[in-house]
Formats: structure tokens, C-alpha cells, sequence
């Protein structure tokens, strides 16, 4: 595990962060990605203007979340 997180994350040799959520492949930004990550972190990617953020070591699309909580 990466930085103590659940979530399995990369940097390619251009300086992305990748990461799997929920078996796709998401990027994550470069430079607004927070380093090192820790849990309560929240970003906004530039490039796609998404927002991330890290819950029980885990990270997140906020859409996801507010989807999930939509549903409930």
C-alpha cells in the first residue's frame, strides 16, 4: 500500500497520479495532488475539474459520493 492508502495509485514518468477507483483508471492531477496524501485531503483536478478527496484511507470522486448519499 502507497502512503498507507487502500486505494492502488501511480506517477508516471510525466508526473500524473493515476489511481484505480472502482476498477477504472482515474487520473488524479499532478501538481494538486497532495503529497504525501493523508487522510481528510480533498483536491480539485484541474485538467478534468473533479474533486477527489481521502475517507478511511481510501480515495473518493466526490460526485460518487454525493450520488451515493442521493440515493439513500
Amino acid at each position: 500500500m502507497a502512503y498507507n492508502l487502500k486505494t492502488r495509485i501511480w506517477q508516471t514518468g510525466a508526473l500524473e497520479w493515476w489511481g484505480r477507483l472502482d476498477g477504472e483508471e482515474i487520473y488524479l492531477g499532478s501538481r494538486e495532488f497532495p503529497l504525501p496524501p493523508e487522510e481528510g485531503d480533498r483536491w480539485v483536478v484541474r485538467a478534468t475539474g473533479e474533486t477527489f478527496c481521502i475517507m478511511n484511507g481510501t480515495i473518493r470522486r466526490i460526485s460518487d459520493l454525493t450520488r451515493a448519499e442521493e440515493e439513500q
